[in-house]
């Protein structure tokens, strides 16, 4: 008999504690990216390395990109690459990687981006410019790239991290929020162009996360007045974990989403359904 989560108990460390339990008792874990190859940029840190684990858990084979060396090595089981995702070389390597040491690409999740708070009479033109660098153009140069390698093997998935600034306004985004819309845009057009080559182009939208990036915010001028303004806009009375953004990433690379294609999914706490 599988455990089950009774009423009341529905946080991330007892979700964790019933995964461990199920896996216990079936014996082993669902496997469900099983020799699938797959690559994760912003690998190193928050979301990405907590896809990045989830994958490895789940028998795919995980090219992990990232800026930080240091701590991509850190992440045993994935074969590393440094680099930066908006310089069109080191994104083409990151996929390249992929495909020459396991021989094609089944998945893709665009995670790399950097999240400044600022509010437009803050920002500069070059926090715009660094911000559409990594969020804009990283994206699209690794979904290019990706879409070349699946198209070559027949087919595949990719993942955007967009967010709840890339589907609904919010005060202090004026730069990340619009590279955020790039995110959610670039996907929904390419799960159009590409649907009937058996590529599926779907987006998580995350509400805010328990990030290394919101623990510095709590230190910076205004951070901790925004958190709490942005807390009580998730109805869940909380902020979500990496490893639940994993979960849902997860299930849209998977085949248990073979038929999902140009979705932005929340992972918000009803953020958005306000």
């Amino acid at each position: 008999m599988v455990p089950t989560l009774l009423a009341g108990t529905d946080t991330p460390a007892s979700r964790a504690r019933w995964r461990d339990m199920t896996n216990q008792v079936t014996g082993r874990a669902a496997r469900r990216l099983a020799d699938r190859v797959c690559v994760i940029t912003g690998a190193a840190s928050g979301i990405g390395r907590a896809t990045a684990e989830r994958f490895l858990a789940e028998g795919a084979r995980v090219v992990a990109a990232d800026l930080d060396g240091e701590r991509l090595a850190t992440l045993e089981g994935a074969v590393p690459v440094i680099g930066d995702v908006s310089v069109a070389e080191d994104a083409r390597r990151m996929i390249d990687t992929a495909v020459e040491r396991f021989g094609r690409l089944d998945v893709l999740v665009a995670n790399a981006g950097v999240i400044p708070l600022l509010d437009i009479t803050e920002a500069e033109p070059a926090d715009w410019d660094t911000v559409m660098a990594v969020d804009g153009r990283g994206m699209f140069l690794t979904c290019k790239y990706a879409i070349e390698a699946m198209l070559a093997s027949g087919g595949g998935a990719i993942v955007c991290t967009s967010s709840i600034s890339g589907v609904a306004g919010q005060a202090r985004q004026a730069v990340y929020g619009p590279a955020k819309f790039v995110a959610s845009g670039l996907t929904k057009h390419l799960a159009v162009e590409w649907a009937d080559r058996g590529i599926r182009v779907n987006a998580v939208a995350p509400g805010t996360i328990e990030t290394e990036r919101v623990a510095a915010a709590r230190v910076e001028p205004g951070g901790p007045e925004y958190l709490g303004e942005v807390l009580g806009a998730h109805p869940m009375g909380r902020f979500g974990t990496p490893e639940e953004v994993a979960s849902a990433i997860l299930f849209l690379a998977s085949d248990e989403a073979s038929f999902v294609t140009g979705a932005i999914l929340p992972v918000d706490g009803g953020y958005l359904a306000r």
